[in-house]
């Protein structure tokens, strides 16, 4: 990490911290196998919006810290809550399984690691890079809890994993290991136990090395392609590029290309 990190110690759920173009976030409820309560889904939520509204910031690694991602939500702090609106964001929010709320424009990393159950597959699917370490389990068990996925889990692991595939664990809630999930499409990578996070952060640095604009109109493009089909996201492909090569930027990566040398984007 970069020597001009700044740390923000505000919140007790997670750890918060600016590294150069990057956002670091840890899930920090380690005694609880990093589950997720009322308090750390809110401040998940205020994490990810900092990270939208700041535009030094260009990609955000999310990871845990101790032996495990996430147990997924813990149901009994939560039991009384979940008609309350814990999981309602308004259009200022950004909502961590983008399924209310504001919709982010920039990319986001997740490093996992141990268990990963629950919310915490849902948390990746809603992400663009997933780094998982080859000590993962995974189980998306909500119907042994007698719910259903609310995540994102039915739409996405689907649409990753394709419905024969992906049926058999969202039907039983049965656990799967690492190379089940690469193989299913859930994951970008594995890697061994350890080296998650330095090969997550490796890939956020690289993403906040590109340009700015043209990452947020990829992500834009790819994200209309997934909510409103193939053939609406095709028809609006050129509507991204006059600002892109309009921008400061597309001329700095001309002339970097030119005089072959890094490009340094700006973000305008």
């Amino acid at each position: 990490m970069s020597n001009n990190s700044q740390n923000n110690t505000s919140f007790t759920r997670l750890t918060y911290q600016q590294d150069g173009h990057i956002c670091l976030i840890g899930l920090n409820r380690v005694d609880k196998r990093n589950a997720f309560d009322s308090h750390m889904i809110a401040q998940l939520s205020k994490a990810l919006t900092d990270y939208e509204e700041d535009s030094n910031l260009r990609c955000a690694l999310i990871f845990a810290h101790g032996e495990h991602f996430t147990a997924g939500l813990d149901l009994m702090e939560l039991q009384d809550k979940l008609d309350k609106g814990v999981f309602a964001f308004d259009e200022s929010q950004i909502d961590p399984w983008g399924i209310s709320g504001k919709l982010r424009t920039k990319p986001v990393v997740v490093a996992v690691q141990g268990t990963c159950f629950t919310a915490g597959i849902e948390l990746m699917l809603n992400s663009d890079v997933v780094i998982a370490s080859d000590d993962c389990n995974f189980a998306q068990m909500e119907v042994q809890r007698g719910i259903m996925p609310f995540g994102g889990a039915t739409v996405r692991f689907v649409a990753a994993a394709g419905w024969q595939k992906a049926m058999p664990y969202l039907l039983t809630g049965k656990p799967f290991d690492a190379a089940t999930a690469d193989k299913l499409g859930l994951v970008s990578d594995v890697v061994p136990k350890g080296e998650q996070y330095n090969r997550a952060y490796e890939l956020a640095t690289e993403i906040s090395k590109a340009a700015p604009l043209g990452v947020q109109g990829v992500l834009a493009s790819a994200l209309d392609g997934a909510r409103n089909g193939a053939d609406s996201a095709m028809a609006n492909i050129h509507s991204f590029l006059p600002p892109l090569f309009e921008s400061e930027d597309a001329s700095e990566g001309v002339m970097a290309m030119v005089e072959r040398r890094e490009a340094n984007f700006k973000g305008r």
